[in-house]
């Protein structure tokens, strides 16, 4: 770990190798010695050495679990192209736009130039390769088919990014159009209902009580709008800091989310199909089913379906079937229960685990493209009720006004 920490600077290069041919690349090192030694050390003649410029439009220092994913993909790909290992990563880290990836898999790179297995020098970042990653790299290194390993995670982390997608656009549209009508609404009330108020003070006449309640509430939030604000950010603060933090809170939350119409059923089958994606994957590897449930557990994405199968991680362990512990945590449906019971009698537990994941995400895709069809109207609605009724109230007296001239 601390070999690949000291690697933090990029370095671009010129020079000819073996044959006098020119060539040039990148590398990371911690000054422009040890780049010019670690060229030397390949055969290649350094001519240029200099630090590379940081881009304004550069990726930024963050890796997300999608280039993970396509990190994967792409080494997969590689490897299965016949081209060795720590060439494939300087190939992969040197085409990389995000600097942070790129230092992330150049690291990696020089633990295993160093000796290391890749299972070893992946473990030292565990916040971006997980035990299961982790362990299906090494089960792939000890059977001498990491290139078939690896394309089975790159599968995997593509079909779980994708249902997460899917999760996310399900929520995060109607949470955008509200939030947007939330702010229209404001505005409304902050800046053009004044003006009304001023209008109507010279009519001489009681004002229709809808418009008089919207002009009580204009002021209301202009009086109060910061306190409003900061009574809203002190809730949604403390909401995500117990989220994060407070372990029954989060499974209080998922259980709820799992409740709700519509959204809890999409959530559920989602997390099946992390469940039996993630049970196919690591079956297929020859990992232990006690040791693989433990994997899964924690890639199922809710508290509910992770305590549910560590409940069943130590029942198979005690001897109980894999289809009865199941069973018992009375979380899956009797068609997902079944089509495991049929993969335990036949021994084909990692196809028939992958039959549900297939289905289960195909579902989820469908399910929420019927969410986003349903809930399109219904937002029209909620937008037209909140700006329509505001625009209404404000012309109520103008409207009374008129039939009275």
């Amino acid at each position: 770990m601390a070999e690949s920490a000291a690697i933090t600077t990029p370095f671009l290069w010129e020079g000819t190798d073996r044959n006098g041919k020119k060539i040039k690349g990148k590398s990371l090192a911690d000054n422009e010695a040890a780049v010019r030694a670690d060229l030397r050390r390949q055969g290649v003649v350094p001519t240029r050495i200099r630090k590379q410029r940081k881009s304004l439009f550069s990726g930024g220092g963050r890796i997300e679990t999608s280039d993970i994913a396509i990190f994967s993909r792409q080494l997969a790909t590689m490897l299965a192209a016949g081209i060795p290992l720590v060439q494939a990563f300087e190939i992969v880290g040197n085409g990389h736009e995000n600097e942070a990836m790129q230092k992330l898999i150049l690291g990696i790179k020089a633990d295993v130039e160093g000796g290391s297995a890749l299972a070893e020098a992946l473990a030292k970042q565990p916040l971006y390769f997980d035990d299961l990653f982790v362990n299906l790299v090494e089960a792939g290194e000890q059977a001498g088919a990491l290139e078939t390993l690896l394309d089975k995670i790159a599968t995997y982390k593509e079909k779980t990014e994708a249902i997460k997608k899917k999760i996310k656009k399900a929520l995060t549209y109607p949470a955008a159009v509200l939030v947007v009508a939330f702010i229209v609404t404001t505005i409304l009330l902050i800046f053009v209902i004044p003006s009304f108020e001023d209008l109507f003070q010279g009519f001489g006449a009681d004002l229709p009580g809808f418009t008089r309640m919207v002009i009580d509430l204009s002021l209301f939030v202009r009086t109060n709008g910061i306190y409003i604000v900061m009574i809203a950010g002190a809730i949604i603060g403390t909401f995500f800091y117990f989220k994060k933090r407070s372990r029954p809170f989060r499974h209080f939350l998922d259980r709820l989310m799992l409740k709700i119409p519509v959204i809890g059923p999409i959530l559920q089958k989602a997390s099946i199909a992390r469940y039996a994606r993630t049970l196919s994957t690591m079956f297929a590897a020859g990992v232990p089913l006690v040791e693989a449930l433990e994997s899964v557990a924690g890639a199922t994405g809710n508290i509910v379906y992770e305590m549910g199968v560590l409940q069943m991680r130590d029942e198979v362990a005690t001897g109980q079937r894999l289809q009865q512990s199941m069973e018992n945590t009375d979380l899956f449906p009797n068609m997902v229960v079944q089509m495991i019971a049929v993969g335990e009698e036949s021994g084909s537990l990692d196809q028939m685990s992958a039959k549900v994941a297939d289905f289960y995400e195909e579902d989820v895709d469908n399910a929420v493209d019927n969410l986003s069809s349903l809930l399109e109207p219904m937002i029209m609605a909620i937008l037209g009720v909140l700006v329509g009724g505001l625009v209404v109230a404000m012309y109520l007296p103008i409207f009374k006004l008129g039939a009275v001239v």
